[in-house]
């Protein structure tokens, strides 16, 4: 990354966006969503100063916001910024805003060009299609392979964000009535 003011924004996004989530899975739920809307916040910004731009900063800014749950205004703004997606973060982005959104439609077009990328894309599409199906199964399923993909991984242990995608899975799911709780034994 260039240095710059955007490398700080990125940086204080990505600690508070940890400080959010152990602060919520520790029944802290005010504290947590504070410093989650905070994160958000500073991953967009990060995007507004970043040269050039990286769409995994919209990826932090919506899951952060999703998981605070106010996720309306910065799936818009997330929405609008992407445009036309050429790449598995820019469909990630298009597809969690559509789904926030209600789009579904949208959401599983977007998901399907998520699918290009990593496998965590690719685990994270498979919840999205779920949600936007209303597959609470599904849903489930693609939840408990989040998680137990970051059991398998060392990040836990360097203070890198929590199980995100499971969180903002878990939160996403929560609004059309799927149930999908977020258990491992490195969570608190």
């Amino acid at each position: 990354m260039q240095p710059g003011p955007h490398v700080e924004e990125m940086e204080a996004a990505i600690r508070l966006d940890g400080e959010g989530q152990r602060l919520l899975l520790s029944g802290e739920r005010e504290a947590g969503t504070a410093k989650l809307l905070e994160a958000s916040a500073r991953y967009r910004r990060s995007w507004e100063l970043a040269p050039p731009r990286s769409y995994g900063r919209l990826v932090g800014m919506l899951k952060a916001a999703v998981i605070a749950g106010d996720a309306d205004g910065p799936a818009g703004y997330a929405r609008d910024q992407v445009g036309e997606a050429d790449s598995p973060p820019g469909h990630y982005v298009l597809a969690v805003a559509a789904l926030v959104l209600g789009d579904d439609d949208a959401a599983v077009a977007a998901a399907a060009g998520m699918r290009a990328g990593s496998p965590a894309f690719a685990r994270a599409a498979d919840g999205i299609e779920a949600i936007a199906r209303g597959d609470e199964a599904a849903h489930a399923a693609a939840v408990r392979a989040v998680v137990a993909d970051f059991e398998g991984r060392d990040e836990h242990l360097t203070g890198v964000a929590i199980a995100d995608t499971a969180l903002m899975l878990e939160r996403l799911g929560e609004r059309r009535r799927l149930a999908a709780r977020v258990e491992s034994a490195l969570l608190p």
